[in-house]
């Protein structure tokens, strides 16, 4: 299973290419990539009847049949079209002109596949078909039988699903032949407690279906078998973590009044509640490793802030990275805030810059210094509160004594940037940092008890007196102009307003409908500016502009002087304007529920009413619906466990950010499930922390661990 694929089979070097690109390198990977959909051609549907977005079979004669080339990429293409005699369709192939000539003797086929519209209609693109037409060779094109389930796998650029089912059967039929025994990597009473199949029957159950029954049976056991892995290695990090010693405070409580005494506003209950659980943990002689959710606006910062008091007063220092330099640069100002009345040292470092404040002039300005001296001044203990992006984790980065590391976005980092910041120690004896994690992305609970199964959770779910609910619409293709116009009220009154779309640029890809008609910020900050507020001052951010042209354009914005900021999603974390009041959203089918959450909550941060435009090109009802439940949400919670509970398998990607697979998404939809594997692997570890007992277990967690899971 281990073993290269090019061992066994005869593979090209452009496939070897593809296939990495797919992530599969060995049989096992192979094996392990699991179809996305099954599908019986025995469901058929009217081309009349079809819309777009749907998964859908037909049956129809071919009409017309060319190869030919794409005038800019010079793709090799195939395009048919199909006719039923309710309707006709096209049906493109894309690198496959073979294809052309495979289905040009005007023969009926029937052909299944993803309904999808571009500027000429409906059309299929790379459909799987059934004929009766001979072929004498593979020409990976498999004739499928309408008594079966057939499965359609993850395909990229050069690998058809096609290719990896024939594939697949070459590899089962040699499995069989070879008498070949397929070592389960759990244990057999484990499997027996849950009543789930061994390896080789579940492998054959999901590739090879007969009954949708044997499809959900396999599923089960892989789901439970991908859950259970993650949390083994979750909860061996959690043990060996309270192992080590950590830095206890006195008491951090008689820290706090001090602190608050300088806000200019008092703490919700879910803040104090927070703030009393980690203040515990501060006194424990066991490092805390905690995760801090809440909504945008819920004040998560300002309890990061008391605990990072509740360290200085005791002489130890404090570290807070962000995952990108204008969130780091904004908490490097926030805490100056926070910290005006405490003669303390705060410093900044990013790829681009070092900074440090109070400057030796004046104890109100910062100033840039080099990176030598600032990493001096952190290793002698005289910076006290570190700030920075992934620079924090350079390995000439070295605190004197480091007692509490604050990560934003904790999801945006993976765990062994995590364990490179809370594990900096000059020996083994040094004492742990306190660890608490902080994230406003919306998480449901199983996938949160799954992928921080090694930190202790607290939610903000209450939100600051003041703030008001956002009023999300849904904009209509014909009420543009309405949303522009009261844009530009709210901006003559004194506002400000985001504008966010998908890409940064329009691309010369006119052969793939999906790019088509994508919005772009450098195309939407154009238009704006020259045709529908050529008033107004318009500034632009994205991704490829360098870290001091990024900041002055959140500078501008952030001081007023550009009213409208057109974006990518570089805004979704951290930026802090109050004054916005305004998140327009092009092409909100293009990002996740939770990414939508996350972009609108930019404009929750003021006192004034928020608005969110949200405007989409895809009508189908699966896009609408979930458009929807964003526009009826009351907060991030609500609207993490919707999306987790509506989405199907082949339909997870929008959170696949977390590096679980669709397969493993489904059993997060099962909290019975979850807890059962954290149970498992807790009682194991318990009872062998070495797994020497296991030593399947062993291998199987020490290849994952090695390969450092990254949840982004």
């Amino acid at each position: 299973m281990k073993s290269p694929l090019s061992n066994h089979l005869n593979i090209t070097p452009q496939h070897e290419r593809a296939l990495s690109h797919l992530g599969i390198k060995t049989v096992r990977d192979l094996l392990y990539h699991f179809p996305i959909r099954y599908k019986s051609f025995e469901d058929q549907k009217a081309i009349a009847d079809l819309s777009e977005g749907e998964e859908a079979t037909i049956q129809g004669r071919v009409i017309s049949a060319k190869a030919e080339k794409t005038w800019k990429r010079k793709m090799n293409i195939a395009r048919t079209v199909v006719s039923d005699g309710t309707a006709s369709i096209r049906i493109v192939w894309f690198n496959q002109p073979y294809m052309a000539n495979i289905l040009s003797g005007g023969a009926m086929h029937t052909f299944s596949g993803k309904v999808q519209r571009d500027k000429k209609g409906l059309f299929m693109a790379n459909p799987r078909f059934e004929s009766k037409t001979p072929f004498t060779k593979e020409k990976e094109v498999i004739i499928e039988k309408g008594d079966q389930l057939v499965p359609f796998y993850p395909e990229t650029k050069g690998i058809s699903s096609r290719w990896i089912a024939f594939t697949l059967q070459k590899i089962f039929k040699a499995i069989e032949k070879n008498n070949i025994a397929l070592v389960d990597p759990l244990p057999d009473d484990m499997r027996a407690r849950y009543k789930l199949p061994d390896i080789l029957q579940s492998l054959s159950a999901i590739h090879s279906p007969k009954k949708h029954t044997h499809i959900e049976t396999a599923r089960k056991r892989f789901a439970f078998e991908e859950i259970f892995f993650i949390q083994l290695l979750r909860q061996r990090e959690r043990l060996e973590r309270k192992s080590h010693p950590s830095f206890m405070l006195g008491s951090p409580e008689k820290t706090l009044p001090n602190f608050l005494s300088a806000l200019p506003f008092s703490l919700t209950g879910a803040q104090t509640k927070a703030i009393d659980i980690i203040f515990k943990n501060l006194t424990d002689e066991t490092p805390m490793a905690r995760l801090l959710e809440g909504d945008v606006g819920s004040g998560k910062t300002v309890v990061a802030a008391s605990a990072i008091n509740a360290v200085l007063e005791e002489g130890l220092q404090a570290a807070f990275m962000a995952p990108t330099e204008v969130v780091a640069r904004q908490h490097y100002q926030e805490l100056q805030t926070l910290f005006k009345n405490k003669r303390i040292y705060i410093g900044l470092i990013t790829s681009s810059e070092c900074r440090k404040f109070p400057s030796k002039v004046s104890y109100e300005p910062d100033t840039h210094i080099s990176k030598s001296q600032l990493l001096k001044w952190v290793a002698s203990g005289e910076i006290n509160i570190l700030v920075g992006t992934h620079a924090l984790i350079q390995k000439n980065v070295t605190f004197k004594n480091l007692a509490l590391a604050v990560i934003d976005e904790q999801h945006r980092f993976g765990i062994r940037q995590r364990a490179m910041l809370v594990g900096r120690r000059k020996s083994a004896q040094q004492m742990l940092p306190h660890l608490l994690s902080m994230t406003a992305t919306p998480i449901p609970r199983t996938l949160a008890l799954t992928i921080y199964g090694d930190l202790d959770l607290t939610l903000l779910d209450e939100m600051p007196p003041g703030r008001k609910q956002i009023k999300t619409t849904i904009v209509e293709p014909d009420k543009r102009n309405d949303a522009y116009e009261f844009m530009r009220k709210e901006i003559q009154n004194g506002r400000q307003a985001f504008v966010v779309c998908p890409r940064i640029a329009e691309e010369a890809r006119t052969d793939n409908p999906m790019f088509l008609d994508m919005k772009s910020v450098k195309a939407e900050y154009k238009k704006l500016s020259k045709d529908i507020f050529p008033e107004l001052s318009i500034g632009m951010l994205h991704g490829q502009m360098n870290p001091k042209e990024k900041e002055k354009a959140m500078n501008a914005f952030r001081q007023g002087k550009t009213q409208v900021l057109v974006a990518t999603s570089v805004i979704e974390v951290g930026v802090n304007v109050p004054n916005a009041t305004i998140m327009m959203i092009e092409g909100a089918e293009r990002f996740g529920l939770a990414q939508l959450h996350q972009l609108r909550g930019r404009v929750l941060r003021g006192t004034h009413q928020p608005y969110c435009f949200i405007f989409t090109d895809s009508a189908s009802q699966k896009t609408q619906e979930r458009l929807q439940a964003l526009v009826n949400a009351k907060n991030g919670f609500e609207l993490a466990e919707y999306d987790l509970q509506f989405r199907g398998a082949g339909e997870l990607t929008g959170i696949k950010q977390w590096g679980i697979s669709d397969v493993g998404m489904m059993a997060l939809q099962n909290l019975k499930m979850v807890e059962a594997a954290r149970t498992e692997a807790r009682n194991l570890l318990t009872e062998d922390f070495e797994l020497k007992k296991y030593p399947l277990l062993k291998e199987k967690a020490d290849t994952l661990g090695d390969s450092h899971i990254h949840f982004e």
